[in-house]
């Protein structure tokens, strides 16, 4: 199963992608990832970990038309592959099996 194995940060990305669908841009990606997670996203590794996924066919990206305000740049748009939603699928399924039967006590079942 090669290029099947995703490391956490590369998961937590893609699951930000499969989320957000059409609306996956960079700072839409991050801010997901920080509201679900609590966890601080730093741009620079953002975009290295989307480079690499996107190497490794994970990830396709288009570029918008500029955006329609005075200075309006365009937005990288950012789609899982079929081999992203495939390894993504696989990394996530691990994480079932791995957790199965165990007393894992989540942030929701707290009370958080």
């Amino acid at each position: 199963m090669p290029g099947k194995f995703l490391a956490e940060f590369e998961l937590y990305l893609m699951l930000a992608i499969a989320r957000l669908a059409s609306g996956a841009y960079g700072a839409a990606i991050r801010r997901e990832i920080e509201e679900r997670t609590g966890r601080p996203v730093s741009v620079g590794a953002m975009y290295l970990t989307l480079s690499r996924l996107g190497d490794k066919g994970m990830v396709a990206f288009t570029v918008s038309d500029p955006q329609p305000t005075k200075g309006g740049r365009a937005r990288k748009y950012y789609d899982l592959t079929p081999a992203g939603r495939e390894a993504m699928q696989h990394s996530v399924g691990m994480l079932h099996r791995m957790t199965d039967g165990l007393p894992v006590v989540t942030e929701r079942e707290k009370g958080a």
